[in-house]
């Protein structure tokens, strides 16, 4: 029988004035985007930090630290091709992604499809592994005032 692991991740990010915004390996339109010292790609952070929690691997600040000179303003579909490689040093693999993201503003779901070609593409799976939601919060707490963006991420991973 197969060994078959869950993880689970979740990251958020202040939005904020200047930056581009990135979600799910794509560049979106949008007047504010999310601060943090790689790209602040809080979709593919929580997914990282999913499948690093499936194979008992820490998380994504212990291997890509944010103290680092290396992972300062990296694109972070690097950081979730090189977390695949790593869970591969254990000898897993990719089962499926079922991700979250929570935002007001802009509307996501015209661009799941374009996220989820660009995640497969980068992790070596079909795009039918990869099934991403967007919710709002009703315009409750920190995500409904539009000062930042979540995502909660889980993960199956096998050998």
């Amino acid at each position: 029988m197969n060994n078959i692991r869950v993880g689970f991740g979740y990251d958020v990010h202040q939005l904020v004035e200047d930056r581009e915004l990135w979600l799910g390996g794509i560049r979106l339109d949008h007047s504010k985007g999310l601060l943090g010292h790689s790209d602040a790609d809080v979709l593919i952070h929580a997914i990282c930090d999913a499948l690093l929690g499936a194979a008992n691997m820490r998380d994504i600040g212990y291997h890509f630290p944010d103290t680092s000179d290396e992972t300062e303003g990296m694109d972070s579909k690097i950081i979730l091709s090189k977390t695949i490689e790593l869970i591969a040093t254990k000898g897993y693999r990719l089962g499926n992604i079922d991700a979250t993201v929570c935002a007001e503003k802009p509307k996501l779901n015209p661009h799941i499809p374009q996220m989820q070609q660009c995640l497969a593409q980068v992790v070596g799976c079909d795009p039918d592994q990869i099934s991403i939601k967007a919710t709002t919060t009703e315009k409750l707490g920190f995500t409904g005032r539009q000062e930042g963006i979540s995502a909660y991420a889980v993960v199956l991973i096998c050998q």
